[in-house]
């Protein structure tokens, strides 16, 4: 039976929108498989890291009929990058094998059988779907993410604080160390609900999320979200993504945002980050510790490290405030910079003790945390 028959950009495609989360290397070898099972002229791709699952439907030519097998995914992504783009490919079935054709090329692949794949086992009852436009969503993705914990032992900041409530949809994103929070406006209420996704879950949804923009007449497209106690399911561009969610307590986010801070400057973003990343050359892998001096007129940013080096840099600023010498981590500076596309962007701080505030002028949407370094 000829599973499918299309061109190797078409399938290429539909096979890594639903591959990302696969893993090389897995306890259960059919983990390292996508699940095809073809239904008429129409076929299902389903991934799984028995956390999260990821599911497409595509027309991709074929025989008509019904037929379910797992092949390796990476595999057969590898295979298909070598291919021309406008080459047709065939995959046909043969007893516990497929065998990929193209041109001249032919590949005969193990399959494992389709009962063998673990699907997720969805939650009975999920709270009510709201949607919103993917281009918003990738959006507030990309400003927090950056902020997670990484293998951290208190696993619930190892992901992002989903919270809907009302008209809102906000997103807050700590590591101990700095946080990142950002909201947007929603069309329709909601009950208010929150819940902590894990970070591979919002890597992914960023790589899949369309932040195309689209004409003032055309609709956006939209992502569904449900959540419920221990699941999230979101629904986009013709993909269904369910996820496990991070149980656990979200620290109070809002006790830690500063509050009337004494002293602000308003400067360029892109001067700023060139600043800093001049500076960072001169740090050490173990210490990234920088020093900022505000006073009247200037920004000096400093760092030193073991070999007696030293890295000063100064930009011009507008600013009559306090003079203060502050130590941040560099690195914590330069991502959240990086991951804007603002012109300018406002600092407010206390004293050299308290905790900086880094915010968009006239944008009350977007507030960045980071704890002083002592220096």
């Amino acid at each position: 039976m000829i599973v499918l028959k299309t061109t190797q950009d078409k399938l290429l495609a539909v096979l890594q929108s639903v591959s990302g989360i696969v893993e090389r290397r897995h306890t259960l070898p059919v983990l390292a498989n996508v699940l095809l099972r073809k239904n008429g002229d129409q076929i299902q791709l389903t991934t799984s890291d028995l956390e999260i699952q990821i599911r497409t439907t595509a027309e991709l030519g074929g025989d008509e009929g019904s037929f379910a097998t797992t092949v390796g995914a990476r595999k057969l992504i590898d295979i298909l990058r070598t291919m021309p783009a406008d080459q047709v490919v065939s995959l046909e079935t043969n007893q516990s094998k497929l065998t990929l054709k193209g041109g001249k090329s032919k590949f005969t692949l193990q399959s494992l059988p389709a009962e063998d794949f673990p699907l997720v086992q969805e939650a009975p009852s999920f709270g009510p779907a709201f949607s919103v436009p993917q281009r918003t969503l990738k959006g507030l993705l990309d400003q927090v993410a950056f902020a997670m914990a990484v293998h951290d032992i208190r696993y619930y900041l190892n992901g992002i604080l989903f919270v809907a409530e009302g008209k809102g949809l906000s997103l807050v994103a700590t590591d101990g160390h700095r946080l990142a929070f950002s909201s947007a406006t929603l069309e329709n209420e909601v009950p208010k609900q929150e819940v902590i996704l894990p970070r591979k879950t919002v890597i992914e949804l960023q790589r899949l999320l369309s932040d195309a923009t689209v004409p003032d007449d055309a609709q956006a497209p939209l992502i569904e979200m449900r959540f419920a106690s221990n699941q999230a399911r979101f629904s986009f561009g013709g993909m269904e993504f369910v996820t496990k969610l991070v149980e656990g307590k979200f620290p109070d986010y809002n006790r830690v945002i500063p509050r009337n801070h004494k002293n602000s400057v308003t400067l360029g973003r892109a001067p700023l980050l060139a600043c800093l990343q001049r500076t960072a050359i001169l740090t050490s892998d173990k210490f990234k510790g920088v020093r900022l001096n505000i006073e009247p007129g200037t920004l000096r940013v400093a760092a030193n490290n073991a070999e007696q080096e030293e890295a000063v840099d100064e930009l011009d600023i507008d600013y009559g405030g306090d003079q203060i010498e502050i130590g941040f981590n560099v690195t914590y500076l330069i991502d959240a910079l990086s991951n804007m596309n603002q012109e300018m962007v406002k600092l407010e701080l206390q004293d050299s003790n308290s905790s900086a505030l880094l915010t968009l002028p006239d944008n009350a949407n977007f507030k960045y945390v980071v704890m002083p370094m002592r220096i």
